[in-house]
């Protein structure tokens, strides 16, 4: 790759918050993701919940923003590729949407079962 610089970790994490703050500034949906972020850490610290599921419910939640992320970036090829309607590109931008779509959907199932867990849980005390 010819415009590939040196690997240097000071420089490599200056690109990574670059690019973070992009995404924070111009994704409405990454944004309402990390404002919801703080209400996932007070559940998880206020809900009766073992170490291992706090750990595993707030992995699955950082995976929505990695999602997120990886979806804006493939919204940002296409969009340099072609700003016109093409049948492609709406696909590609389509199956990154259905990434974050189907992350929701196990942070939600996960959300869900964890919680009736605690629930059913409560019942044989």
């Amino acid at each position: 790759m010819k415009n590939k610089p040196k690997y240097s970790f000071i420089k490599n994490t200056g690109y990574a918050l670059k690019g973070f703050k992009d995404i924070v500034i111009n994704e409405t949906s990454f944004r309402i993701e990390l404002i919801l972020l703080p209400i996932v850490f007070l559940l998880i610290y206020l809900l009766d919940f073992q170490f291992y599921e706090k750990l595993f419910l707030l992995s699955s939640y950082m995976l929505l923003l990695i999602v997120e992320a990886i979806n804006s970036a493939i919204e940002r090829v296409v969009d340099l590729v072609t700003l016109e309607y093409n049948e492609l590109a709406g696909k590609a931008k389509d199956a990154g949407s259905t990434a974050v779509f189907l992350t929701i959907v196990l942070n939600t199932i996960l959300w869900t079962i964890f919680i009736i867990g605690i629930i059913k849980w409560k019942e044989y005390i």
